[in-house]
């Protein structure tokens, strides 16, 4: 009997690490999510509580040692667990440094001393900063905020870990990742979670600026396909681009949903555009996003009751929120 793959899949509770896990049990992995579920929900993973290739630990990155059993026999580490959002990463650095910074390095650590096959780092496009055109894997780096800079060293330390332990890496730069399950609570900062809510109770959706500003939105069910092919390739030590290269504005975005808008400032650190050239991930990987946006959107629309829960915000409780946003990253003193 053939041997099954192991995949160990961090975070694997939240939005992309669901959906990732989703497809390495229909490709007959034998898949073990590590989360402490603080950001990731158990009811994402609930569809396969019966699954006996499946198993869950709830554990946080920043306590696992390098000689950690969940790693033995490991083929693949899939590395999505961190703390993400903006403001919070703002108001409390320390918090984002150690965990997904030094978090991503036990992570390194107890994949080195498993001897796996590859390590594949889900890497932030919010490491270019403020861009107003397509931009490659060698485009500028330019941080605005302490979440992008905590991603971008995770990454550093991922390549650094192949260059000096020789532990295949490779790191995947998501751009504007979207789907079912996308985040439903929490901090101010996905857009769909404010809109959807907003929808559902008849309220207006809060555009930022003039809505003019586009994002490269990519299907989560693309984003888990991409993660999957970079595995079981023969590339390592190598940076992807993860987009649909194809940027949708927010206005479009609101269109789609429908509904009356209104229009909120514009937020400093905030680029117009986001624009993946996806030309190498394509190439190297044999990959390319299936899932149009229009049909992402209204396939999540179907399903809009999913986020009745979720915060309910409004042009107020938006600026109270994005306070610190506007202090350290606008020109307030």
């Amino acid at each position: 009997m053939k041997k099954k793959n192991i995949a160990i899949v961090t975070g694997g509770g939240g939005f992309i690490g669901s959906h990732l896990v989703d497809l390495l049990l229909k490709k007959k992995f034998y898949v073990i999510v590590i989360d402490n579920f603080s950001g990731g929900r158990i009811e994402n993973l609930k569809k396969h509580k019966n699954n006996n290739n499946l198993k869950i630990k709830k554990l946080d990155i920043n306590k696992i040692s390098k000689n950690n059993k969940l790693f033995k026999n490991a083929t693949y580490v899939f590395h999505l667990a961190g703390i993400g959002d903006i403001v919070p990463s703002i108001e409390n650095p320390s918090n984002y440094m150690m965990t997904n910074v030094q978090g991503t390095i036990n992570v390194l650590e107890a994949s080195r001393n498993s001897k796996i096959k590859k390590f594949i780092y889900a890497a932030s496009s919010s490491c270019y900063g403020i861009s107003d055109r397509r931009t490659n894997e060698k485009t500028k780096i330019d941080p605005q905020y302490p979440y992008a800079l905590s991603k971008y060293m995770g990454e550093l330390a991922a390549l650094h870990w192949s260059k000096v332990y020789r532990l295949p890496v490779i790191s995947i730069r998501i751009f504007n990742a979207y789907g079912p399950r996308v985040r439903t609570s929490g901090a101010y900062g996905a857009v769909f979670g404010v809109f959807f809510k907003q929808k559902l109770n008849n309220k207006p959706l809060t555009i930022v600026g003039n809505g003019n500003q586009s994002r490269d939105f990519i299907y989560v069910a693309d984003v888990a396909d991409a993660f999957l092919k970079a595995a079981i390739s023969k590339k390592k030590n190598e940076i992807y681009n993860l987009g649909a290269d194809n940027p949708k504005s927010i206005n479009f975005l609101a269109q789609i949903i429908g509904g009356k808008v209104t229009f909120i400032p514009n937020r400093p650190g905030e680029p117009k555009i986001t624009w993946a050239n996806n030309s190498k991930i394509k190439n190297n990987l044999k990959w390319k996003p299936r899932i149009k946006f229009k049909n992402g959107v209204e396939l999540m629309l179907k399903h809009i009751k999913d986020w009745k829960t979720a915060p309910l915000w409004s042009p107020k409780s938006i600026k109270y929120a994005t306070k610190s946003w506007f202090k350290y990253l606008g020109n307030e003193k």
